[in-house]
């Protein structure tokens, strides 16, 4: 539910006030907000680590192929939700510092897939590494099954949000 506060925006508009809800959904917004933001920052920093040049963006782009293999282009561009001249112009940096390329499609020869070389993997894999150490250290204090509802649940609420 919006309250409007009449007339106290510019030229005696109404301006929305406060959004109001359940405490729980309110709770939910706000840590899921800290969350993001805190991924965004980790993200770049975690991109820089793999290469100084390195868009936070394409850490993602790694991610994918190192866990699902060799993709085409539209596959990826799909998985990630960005456009087919974003997602071009995010591989072909990728591809100029060396951390994927791009081979023929064995099933369709018109078509390319992309891969990690092995600089990138080896790259990639330190960074993540690294970072599932630190998610290890921070978690150490938690009940495992906490740990793995955590888990569960973040899945369900990814599972939703891209559907």
């Amino acid at each position: 539910m919006r309250s409007v506060d009449a007339g106290s925006g510019a030229g005696g508009r109404d301006v929305p006030g406060p959004v109001t809800g359940p405490p729980e959904f309110l709770a939910l917004e706000r840590e899921l907000g800290v969350l993001l933001r805190r991924a965004r920052a980790n993200s770049g920093e975690m991109a820089r680590q793999v290469h100084p040049d390195l868009e936070a963006a394409a850490y993602g782009l790694l991610a994918r192929l190192e866990a699902a293999g060799s993709q085409r282009a539209t596959d990826l561009a799909a998985y990630v939700g960005v456009g087919k001249a974003t997602m071009s112009r995010q591989l072909r940096a990728l591809e100029d510092l060396g951390l994927v390329s791009r081979e023929r499609d064995p099933d369709d020869g018109r078509a390319w897939l992309l891969r990690l070389t092995d600089e990138g993997l080896d790259r990639f894999r330190a960074v993540r590494d690294a970072r599932r150490a630190r998610y290890a250290s921070r978690l150490a204090g938690w009940d495992p099954h906490e740990v793995a509802e955590l888990a569960r649940l973040l899945h369900h609420l990814n599972e939703r949000a891209a559907g």
